[in-house]
């Protein structure tokens, strides 16, 4: 197995800086504005750049919360593999809010449309904004894009791109991880 890291912990923490000053350029002071992350890695994105906000602008009140998506996705029912699903905390409406749907890679966008489908539990918001780390562009099985990107990669489908956080990883880096190619001869 092969990786190579595409972003470091300092390019984290400028895209975070980036992503908060653009976020703020269109929603000013989060009086329409929610913040959700999408269980269960987007939400280490999001509770970075909820952190980074009220840091930065003290003076807002932005509602955040968490979103479980497992009984949403349209695997479910059809893998073999066992769901454990996480918690859902939205302690607000999102009926006719502006939503920041936030996520640390956008790769098929299957994980985001089971998103937008669970949304629609806690009320119709008026806009829903993607938020991500890492755009994966070139693998999309639905058509969903990002309104604002970290960083757009270009990647074949065998790579997995793996985002690190010092919480729960030690360290701030995103790779990508190549498997080898097994040449068997006869």
């Amino acid at each position: 197995m092969q990786s190579r890291v595409i972003l470091d912990h300092k390019q984290i923490a400028l895209i975070i800086d980036r992503l908060c000053y653009q976020i703020t350029e269109t929603h000013k002071d989060f009086k329409e504005a929610v913040l959700i992350g999408v269980q269960p890695r987007g939400v280490d994105l999001a509770e970075r750049l909820f952190d980074r906000f009220k840091q930065l602008f003290p003076d807002y009140k932005i509602p955040y919360g968490k979103l479980d998506i497992t009984f949403y996705r349209d695997d479910f029912r059809r893998s073999d593999k066992a769901f454990s699903p996480s918690v859902t905390d939205i302690e607000f409406s999102i009926e006719g809010k502006n939503v920041l749907l936030i996520d640390d890679v956008l790769f098929t966008g299957r994980t985001i449309r089971s998103a937008l489908d669970a949304l629609l539990d806690f009320g119709r918001p008026n806009d829903v904004e993607l938020v991500v780390l890492i755009d994966r562009r070139l693998q999309r099985h639905v058509p969903i894009q990002a309104k604002y990107i970290g960083k757009t990669i270009d990647s074949i489908i065998s790579e997995k791109v793996k985002v690190f956080w010092q919480d729960k990883d030690g360290m701030d880096k995103v790779e990508i991880i190549t498997e080898p190619i097994i040449n068997v001869e006869n």
